[in-house]
């Protein structure tokens, strides 16, 4: 009987180290593939204030999302039996950059992208502006020294009391000071202002590759766009997605929010595409994933940019449906088309 006992616990405890191998492998090891699926079919208005916004909006315009998610195992056996799922290697996402690296990327765009998109809808009301840097943005930090005063992802406010325009003047702002100097930063990070005293480290010059005071981080400039008339200022409502894509839909939205009358004339439209200030839509990725989000949502109409048309209507006739494709490569062209749709009953 002891034996028997003792039998049954090895086994238990057999099966049970079998059981947390599997969990492990299945769920927590990690793989070197990506899996795209569709995202979200998302209502941008709730995302934006306008000052004296006019608030006629019948319908809706929507940005697209793709879902992107680092796989495991669980997730790759799903995918085979999923037919919106697109299994890629690990770097044809990432190329050189860490996870955190390209995640602080994609913030910058998406902020570098609703900056174009107040321009964009300024430009196409009629609303005169001013381009202000709001602050610089910390996409890498490869120095090992700095990595103590600076964490991807801060936004650099303040330098030695003074705020620095773009990198450039950055450059300026520290040739005064030598390396091992320490200078005062005051920093955003997670929402809260930080200061460090930093001690500044040897970098090289990109076009002479000699050697000047530096911070050791990889930065960008993040624009703030303020209109010249009082009563017209944008403001956007923190986002959890990231990316350029959004631009054009923000742009539509608030156009309509600046303009008089109801742009959506009742439907529901979505699309994706990049935004610069003169209003030039450009390409995107994805755009297969987005044409499922966006018929999941009943989306009416989808504008997307002209050099996605054939990849985007080759999925919508896999899934057959009935949203309308818009191809554009410009605002104009998407204000102009619904400006000439009729009001939906």
């Amino acid at each position: 009987m002891r034996q028997l006992k003792r039998r049954v616990g090895v086994r238990a405890i057999a099966y049970l180290f079998t059981f947390v191998v599997i969990l492990y492998v299945a769920v927590f090891m990690n793989t070197p593939y990506l899996v795209y699926q569709p995202g979200s079919a998302s209502e941008v208005a709730p995302m934006i204030k306008v000052e004296n916004a006019d608030p006629q909006e019948q319908g809706t315009f929507m940005m697209t999302t793709v879902s992107a998610s680092y796989a495991n195992v669980a997730l790759l056996v799903a995918s085979a039996f999923n037919s919106n799922a697109e299994v890629v290697l690990k770097e044809t996402r990432l190329g050189d950059k860490s996870e955190q690296e390209y995640a602080a990327e994609q913030v910058y765009y998406m902020s570098s992208s609703q900056s174009s998109s107040v321009q964009a809808a300024y430009h196409a009301a009629g609303v005169p502006y001013e381009d202000v840097v709001d602050y610089l943005y910390v996409f890498s930090v490869p120095e090992e020294s700095s990595q103590d005063q600076f964490q991807i992802g801060d936004k650099i406010i303040r330098v030695q009391g003074q705020t620095v325009p773009d990198p450039t003047a950055l450059s300026k702002l520290l040739s005064s000071s030598k390396v091992g100097d320490q200078v005062e930063v005051v920093l955003q990070r997670s929402g809260k202002e930080v200061k460090e005293q930093v001690t500044l480290v040897e970098v090289k010059d990109k076009e002479t590759a000699a050697g000047r005071p530096g911070f050791g981080v990889v930065i960008g400039a993040v624009q703030k766009v303020q209109p010249k008339e009082a009563g017209k200022a944008v403001r956007f409502v923190d986002t959890s997605v990231g990316g350029p894509s959004a631009g054009l839909m923000f742009t539509m939205e608030i156009y309509n929010q600046l303009t008089k009358g109801d742009l959506t004339k009742g439907h529901r439209v979505a699309g994706t595409g990049t935004i610069d200030a003169e209003g030039k839509v450009g390409a995107i990725g994805g755009v297969k994933h987005k044409i499922v989000a966006a018929d999941r949502e009943d989306a009416e109409i989808f504008f997307v940019p002209v050099k996605n048309y054939d990849e985007a209507k080759a999925r919508a006739d896999k899934i057959g449906t009935s949203m309308k494709l818009v191809p554009v490569s410009t605002l104009d062209e998407a204000l102009k088309y619904m400006e000439e749709l009729p009001v939906k009953p």
